[in-house]
Protein backbone atom coordinates (compact mmCIF):
# COMPACT_ATOMS: atom_id res chain seq x y z
CA UNK A 1 0.00 0.00 0.00
CA UNK A 2 0.95 3.59 -0.64
CA UNK A 3 0.49 6.27 1.96
CA UNK A 4 -1.26 9.10 0.34
CA UNK A 5 -1.10 12.74 1.28
CA UNK A 6 -3.30 14.52 -1.12
CA UNK A 7 -6.41 16.35 -0.86
CA UNK A 8 -5.53 17.99 2.93
CA UNK A 9 -5.86 21.14 4.61
CA UNK A 10 -3.27 22.56 7.14
CA UNK A 11 -4.35 24.68 9.74
CA UNK A 12 -2.62 27.86 10.09
CA UNK A 13 -1.91 28.42 13.97
CA UNK A 14 -4.48 31.36 13.94
CA UNK A 15 -6.94 28.96 12.71
CA UNK A 16 -6.14 26.06 15.30
CA UNK A 17 -6.07 28.50 18.01
CA UNK A 18 -9.62 30.37 17.11
CA UNK A 19 -11.40 26.42 16.19
CA UNK A 20 -9.65 26.05 20.03
CA UNK A 21 -10.86 28.88 21.22
CA UNK A 22 -14.67 28.08 20.09
CA UNK A 23 -14.80 24.87 21.24
CA UNK A 24 -13.63 25.26 24.44
CA UNK A 25 -16.19 28.10 24.89
CA UNK A 26 -19.07 25.86 23.05
CA UNK A 27 -18.05 22.91 25.72
CA UNK A 28 -18.93 25.44 28.34
CA UNK A 29 -22.57 26.51 27.01
CA UNK A 30 -24.32 22.76 26.32
CA UNK A 31 -24.09 19.34 28.04
CA UNK A 32 -23.26 16.66 25.66
CA UNK A 33 -22.77 15.98 22.16
CA UNK A 34 -26.92 14.80 22.29
CA UNK A 35 -27.78 17.97 23.67
CA UNK A 36 -30.67 19.08 21.15
CA UNK A 37 -30.20 23.01 21.34
CA UNK A 38 -27.01 22.19 20.28
CA UNK A 39 -27.33 19.90 17.39
CA UNK A 40 -30.02 22.77 16.54
CA UNK A 41 -27.16 25.44 16.65
CA UNK A 42 -24.70 23.87 15.05
CA UNK A 43 -24.86 25.70 11.37
CA UNK A 44 -25.14 28.99 13.11
CA UNK A 45 -21.89 27.70 14.99
CA UNK A 46 -20.00 26.34 12.02
CA UNK A 47 -20.55 29.84 10.71
CA UNK A 48 -17.66 30.53 13.39
CA UNK A 49 -15.13 28.10 11.97
CA UNK A 50 -12.45 29.84 10.11
CA UNK A 51 -13.45 30.78 6.48
CA UNK A 52 -11.16 28.43 4.44
CA UNK A 53 -11.93 25.35 7.01
CA UNK A 54 -15.43 26.09 5.88
CA UNK A 55 -14.11 26.59 2.23
CA UNK A 56 -12.75 23.49 2.00
CA UNK A 57 -15.09 21.20 3.60
CA UNK A 58 -17.80 22.52 0.55
CA UNK A 59 -15.75 21.87 -2.06
CA UNK A 60 -14.86 18.37 -1.05
CA UNK A 61 -18.24 17.53 -0.43
CA UNK A 62 -20.13 19.41 -3.05
CA UNK A 63 -17.41 18.65 -5.64
CA UNK A 64 -17.98 14.81 -5.03
CA UNK A 65 -14.28 13.86 -6.49
CA UNK A 66 -11.68 12.79 -3.70
CA UNK A 67 -12.94 10.09 -1.66
CA UNK A 68 -11.53 11.52 1.27
CA UNK A 69 -9.71 14.58 2.92
CA UNK A 70 -7.61 15.36 5.66
CA UNK A 71 -7.81 18.35 8.00
CA UNK A 72 -4.61 18.69 10.04
CA UNK A 73 -3.13 20.79 12.82
CA UNK A 74 -5.71 21.12 15.36
CA UNK A 75 -4.28 21.38 18.60
CA UNK A 76 -4.83 18.80 21.17
CA UNK A 77 -4.59 19.32 24.83
CA UNK A 78 -3.83 15.53 25.90
CA UNK A 79 -3.73 16.76 29.59
CA UNK A 80 -7.08 17.94 29.25
CA UNK A 81 -8.64 14.41 27.43
CA UNK A 82 -6.44 12.09 29.91
CA UNK A 83 -5.43 9.03 29.29
CA UNK A 84 -7.22 6.80 25.92
CA UNK A 85 -10.38 5.12 28.16
CA UNK A 86 -10.56 0.84 28.67
CA UNK A 87 -14.40 0.88 27.54
CA UNK A 88 -17.09 3.49 26.08
CA UNK A 89 -19.11 2.59 29.01
CA UNK A 90 -19.79 4.50 31.93
CA UNK A 91 -18.12 7.24 31.28
CA UNK A 92 -19.03 10.81 32.77
CA UNK A 93 -21.33 13.28 30.21
CA UNK A 94 -20.02 15.48 29.23
CA UNK A 95 -16.43 13.92 28.64
CA UNK A 96 -13.08 15.83 29.20
CA UNK A 97 -12.89 16.08 25.31
CA UNK A 98 -16.23 17.73 24.73
CA UNK A 99 -14.64 20.56 23.23
CA UNK A 100 -13.33 17.91 20.46
CA UNK A 101 -16.43 15.97 19.71
CA UNK A 102 -18.00 19.21 19.18
CA UNK A 103 -15.40 20.54 16.82
CA UNK A 104 -16.32 17.00 14.63
CA UNK A 105 -19.90 18.31 15.21
CA UNK A 106 -19.29 21.63 13.80
CA UNK A 107 -17.27 20.14 10.76
CA UNK A 108 -20.06 17.86 10.33
CA UNK A 109 -22.50 20.96 9.80
CA UNK A 110 -20.38 22.29 7.35
CA UNK A 111 -21.30 19.46 4.81
CA UNK A 112 -24.82 17.70 6.48
CA UNK A 113 -26.52 17.13 9.52
CA UNK A 114 -24.59 14.55 12.12
CA UNK A 115 -26.69 11.70 12.82
CA UNK A 116 -26.31 8.12 15.09
CA UNK A 117 -27.85 4.67 15.49
CA UNK A 118 -30.08 3.50 18.54
CA UNK A 119 -28.02 0.13 18.08
CA UNK A 120 -24.47 1.28 18.23
CA UNK A 121 -22.60 2.55 21.49
CA UNK A 122 -25.93 2.80 22.95
CA UNK A 123 -26.79 5.52 21.19
CA UNK A 124 -24.12 7.44 21.16
CA UNK A 125 -23.71 10.40 18.77
CA UNK A 126 -20.11 10.64 18.88
CA UNK A 127 -18.27 7.13 18.97
CA UNK A 128 -15.20 6.33 20.44
CA UNK A 129 -13.26 4.23 18.80
CA UNK A 130 -10.06 2.85 20.92
CA UNK A 131 -8.71 -1.04 21.49
CA UNK A 132 -10.95 -2.52 24.14
CA UNK A 133 -9.55 -6.02 25.60
CA UNK A 134 -11.51 -8.72 24.53
CA UNK A 135 -12.64 -7.19 21.38
CA UNK A 136 -8.81 -7.66 19.86
CA UNK A 137 -9.97 -10.20 17.11
CA UNK A 138 -13.30 -8.47 16.08
CA UNK A 139 -14.34 -6.80 12.77
CA UNK A 140 -14.63 -3.55 15.27
CA UNK A 141 -13.24 -0.63 15.27
CA UNK A 142 -12.44 -1.02 19.27
CA UNK A 143 -10.35 -4.43 17.71
CA UNK A 144 -6.66 -3.99 17.02
CA UNK A 145 -4.67 -7.31 16.35
CA UNK A 146 -6.88 -8.36 13.29
CA UNK A 147 -6.68 -6.20 10.22
CA UNK A 148 -10.48 -4.36 10.03
CA UNK A 149 -11.56 -5.34 5.94
CA UNK A 150 -12.48 -2.43 4.12
CA UNK A 151 -15.96 -1.85 3.69
CA UNK A 152 -18.07 1.62 3.15
CA UNK A 153 -19.68 2.07 6.50
CA UNK A 154 -23.20 0.91 7.43
CA UNK A 155 -23.00 -0.69 3.64
CA UNK A 156 -25.96 -3.17 5.03
CA UNK A 157 -28.48 0.00 5.60
CA UNK A 158 -30.77 2.12 3.66
CA UNK A 159 -29.88 5.31 5.66
CA UNK A 160 -26.00 4.67 5.80
CA UNK A 161 -23.99 7.61 5.92
CA UNK A 162 -23.07 10.15 3.54
CA UNK A 163 -20.02 10.86 5.35
CA UNK A 164 -17.66 9.41 7.77
CA UNK A 165 -15.26 11.65 9.84
CA UNK A 166 -12.74 10.70 12.25
CA UNK A 167 -11.23 12.90 14.41
CA UNK A 168 -7.56 11.70 16.00
CA UNK A 169 -7.40 12.58 19.83
CA UNK A 170 -4.05 10.55 19.70
CA UNK A 171 -1.82 7.85 17.56
CA UNK A 172 1.33 7.61 18.74
CA UNK A 173 2.32 4.59 17.15
CA UNK A 174 0.81 6.02 13.53
CA UNK A 175 -1.73 3.08 12.82
CA UNK A 176 -3.29 3.82 9.56
CA UNK A 177 -6.23 3.77 8.51
CA UNK A 178 -6.67 2.26 5.15
CA UNK A 179 -8.95 3.90 2.10
CA UNK A 180 -9.63 2.52 -1.54
CA UNK A 181 -11.55 4.14 -4.40
CA UNK A 182 -12.97 2.59 -7.29
CA UNK A 183 -11.68 2.98 -10.84
CA UNK A 184 -14.54 1.45 -12.79
CA UNK A 185 -12.21 1.48 -16.32
CA UNK A 186 -10.54 -1.72 -13.87
CA UNK A 187 -13.51 -3.45 -14.54
CA UNK A 188 -15.14 -5.40 -17.19
CA UNK A 189 -18.57 -4.40 -18.85
CA UNK A 190 -20.21 -7.75 -18.10
CA UNK A 191 -19.13 -7.04 -14.20
CA UNK A 192 -19.94 -3.58 -14.17
CA UNK A 193 -23.48 -4.53 -15.40
CA UNK A 194 -23.82 -7.31 -12.95
CA UNK A 195 -22.90 -4.76 -10.08
CA UNK A 196 -25.60 -2.61 -11.03
CA UNK A 197 -28.13 -5.09 -10.14
CA UNK A 198 -29.67 -5.85 -7.23
CA UNK A 199 -27.96 -9.08 -6.61
CA UNK A 200 -26.05 -9.09 -3.40
CA UNK A 201 -26.95 -9.60 0.21
CA UNK A 202 -25.29 -7.35 3.07
CA UNK A 203 -25.11 -8.58 7.03
CA UNK A 204 -25.06 -5.37 9.16
CA UNK A 205 -21.93 -5.93 10.69
CA UNK A 206 -21.16 -6.56 14.73
CA UNK A 207 -21.37 -3.27 16.27
CA UNK A 208 -24.68 -3.73 15.64
CA UNK A 209 -25.38 -6.55 17.40
CA UNK A 210 -26.83 -6.61 21.31
CA UNK A 211 -24.05 -8.16 22.43
CA UNK A 212 -21.55 -4.97 21.45
CA UNK A 213 -24.37 -3.00 23.56
CA UNK A 214 -25.91 -2.30 26.86
CA UNK A 215 -28.09 -5.02 27.12
CA UNK A 216 -31.12 -3.57 28.95
CA UNK A 217 -34.25 -4.96 30.04
CA UNK A 218 -35.18 -7.74 27.40
CA UNK A 219 -38.44 -5.45 26.45
CA UNK A 220 -36.61 -2.37 25.33
CA UNK A 221 -33.35 -4.36 24.05
CA UNK A 222 -36.20 -5.83 21.42
CA UNK A 223 -37.55 -2.97 20.16
CA UNK A 224 -33.94 -1.14 19.82
CA UNK A 225 -32.99 -3.57 17.49
CA UNK A 226 -35.88 -4.73 15.88
CA UNK A 227 -35.09 -3.09 12.53
CA UNK A 228 -31.89 -4.69 12.65
CA UNK A 229 -33.46 -8.06 13.06
CA UNK A 230 -35.98 -7.33 10.00
CA UNK A 231 -33.22 -6.06 7.97
CA UNK A 232 -31.73 -9.55 8.57
CA UNK A 233 -34.47 -11.42 8.03
CA UNK A 234 -35.74 -9.76 4.75
CA UNK A 235 -32.15 -10.72 3.23
CA UNK A 236 -32.93 -7.82 0.51
CA UNK A 237 -30.84 -8.10 -2.21
CA UNK A 238 -28.69 -4.83 -3.10
CA UNK A 239 -26.67 -3.48 -6.23
CA UNK A 240 -22.85 -2.88 -5.51
CA UNK A 241 -22.89 -0.27 -7.63
CA UNK A 242 -25.15 2.86 -8.27
CA UNK A 243 -25.07 6.59 -9.39
CA UNK A 244 -23.39 7.23 -12.64
CA UNK A 245 -22.56 4.60 -14.59
CA UNK A 246 -18.56 6.30 -15.72
CA UNK A 247 -18.11 7.56 -12.18
CA UNK A 248 -20.43 5.18 -10.07
CA UNK A 249 -21.43 4.93 -6.34
CA UNK A 250 -20.03 2.19 -4.34
CA UNK A 251 -21.96 0.10 -1.50
CA UNK A 252 -19.47 -2.91 -0.32
CA UNK A 253 -18.50 -4.83 2.72
CA UNK A 254 -17.23 -8.01 1.29
CA UNK A 255 -16.01 -9.39 4.81
CA UNK A 256 -20.15 -9.45 5.74
CA UNK A 257 -21.37 -10.58 2.31
CA UNK A 258 -22.11 -13.95 1.06
CA UNK A 259 -21.17 -14.96 -2.15
CA UNK A 260 -23.69 -15.10 -4.84
CA UNK A 261 -24.97 -18.44 -6.30
CA UNK A 262 -24.92 -16.47 -9.32
CA UNK A 263 -21.72 -17.50 -11.32
CA UNK A 264 -21.85 -14.11 -13.01
CA UNK A 265 -22.67 -12.28 -9.74
CA UNK A 266 -19.94 -14.10 -7.81
CA UNK A 267 -17.41 -13.36 -10.12
CA UNK A 268 -18.18 -9.58 -10.91
CA UNK A 269 -18.06 -9.17 -6.92
CA UNK A 270 -14.47 -11.03 -6.88
CA UNK A 271 -13.34 -8.82 -9.54
CA UNK A 272 -14.34 -5.39 -7.82
CA UNK A 273 -12.41 -6.70 -4.69
CA UNK A 274 -9.74 -7.37 -6.23
CA UNK A 275 -9.60 -4.11 -7.93
CA UNK A 276 -10.21 -2.33 -4.36
CA UNK A 277 -7.55 -4.43 -3.01
CA UNK A 278 -5.05 -3.68 -5.34
CA UNK A 279 -5.56 0.23 -5.13
CA UNK A 280 -5.91 0.46 -1.56
CA UNK A 281 -3.74 3.24 0.09
CA UNK A 282 -2.80 4.46 3.83
CA UNK A 283 -3.24 7.59 5.73
CA UNK A 284 -1.78 7.33 9.55
CA UNK A 285 -3.21 10.10 11.58
CA UNK A 286 -1.66 12.71 12.96
CA UNK A 287 -2.79 13.94 16.95
CA UNK A 288 -5.46 16.91 15.56
CA UNK A 289 -6.07 15.13 12.52
CA UNK A 290 -9.61 14.88 11.34
CA UNK A 291 -10.10 12.60 8.45
CA UNK A 292 -13.52 12.88 6.20
CA UNK A 293 -14.48 10.09 4.04
CA UNK A 294 -17.19 10.31 0.97
CA UNK A 295 -19.03 7.36 2.15
CA UNK A 296 -20.63 6.81 -1.75
CA UNK A 297 -16.75 7.24 -2.98
CA UNK A 298 -14.64 5.36 -0.65
CA UNK A 299 -14.18 2.23 1.11
CA UNK A 300 -12.31 2.04 4.50
CA UNK A 301 -10.32 0.11 7.16
CA UNK A 302 -7.46 -0.53 9.63
CA UNK A 303 -4.28 -2.00 9.76
CA UNK A 304 -3.94 -4.42 12.53
CA UNK A 305 -1.69 -3.15 15.89
CA UNK A 306 -0.63 -4.04 19.05
CA UNK A 307 -2.90 -2.34 21.89
CA UNK A 308 -0.96 -1.77 25.08
CA UNK A 309 -4.37 -0.96 27.03
CA UNK A 310 -1.86 1.34 29.07
CA UNK A 311 -4.10 4.79 28.27
CA UNK A 312 -1.95 5.74 25.53
CA UNK A 313 -3.41 3.35 22.73
CA UNK A 314 -4.81 4.81 19.48
CA UNK A 315 -7.68 6.78 20.30
CA UNK A 316 -10.44 8.27 17.45
CA UNK A 317 -13.84 10.17 17.84
CA UNK A 318 -15.96 8.94 15.17
CA UNK A 319 -19.54 10.48 13.42
CA UNK A 320 -21.69 9.53 10.82
CA UNK A 321 -22.58 12.55 8.29
CA UNK A 322 -26.11 12.82 6.32
CA UNK A 323 -26.71 14.99 3.38
CA UNK A 324 -30.51 14.68 3.64
CA UNK A 325 -32.20 13.56 7.42
CA UNK A 326 -35.69 13.41 6.49
CA UNK A 327 -35.09 10.63 4.46
CA UNK A 328 -34.82 8.14 7.32
CA UNK A 329 -37.37 9.70 9.29
CA UNK A 330 -39.83 6.21 9.41
CA UNK A 331 -36.91 4.77 11.38
CA UNK A 332 -36.42 7.61 13.75
CA UNK A 333 -38.49 8.31 16.79
CA UNK A 334 -39.00 12.00 15.95
CA UNK A 335 -38.57 14.69 13.44
CA UNK A 336 -36.10 16.51 15.61
CA UNK A 337 -34.17 13.23 17.00
CA UNK A 338 -30.89 11.83 15.32
CA UNK A 339 -30.68 8.38 16.05
CA UNK A 340 -31.88 6.05 13.35
CA UNK A 341 -33.52 2.42 14.83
Amino acid sequence: METVTEYVLELTEEEARSSVELTVELSRRYVSPEDPQLLFDLPLLAARLPERTRRFLRDFALGDRHGHCVLRGHHIDSARIGPTPDHWRGRSRPAPEFPEEILLLLYGAVIGEPFGWATQQDGRLVHDVFPIEGHDGEQLGTGSAELLTWHIEDAFHPYRGDYLMLSALRNPDRVATTIGELDPDALSPEHLEALFEPRYYIAPDESHLPKNNSAGDDTAAGERFASIERLIDNRERVAVLYGSRTAPYVRLDPYFMEIPEDPEAGAALQAITEVLDRGMSEVALLQGDVLCVNNHLAVHGRLPFKARYDGTDRWLKRVNITSDLRKSREMRASADSRLIG
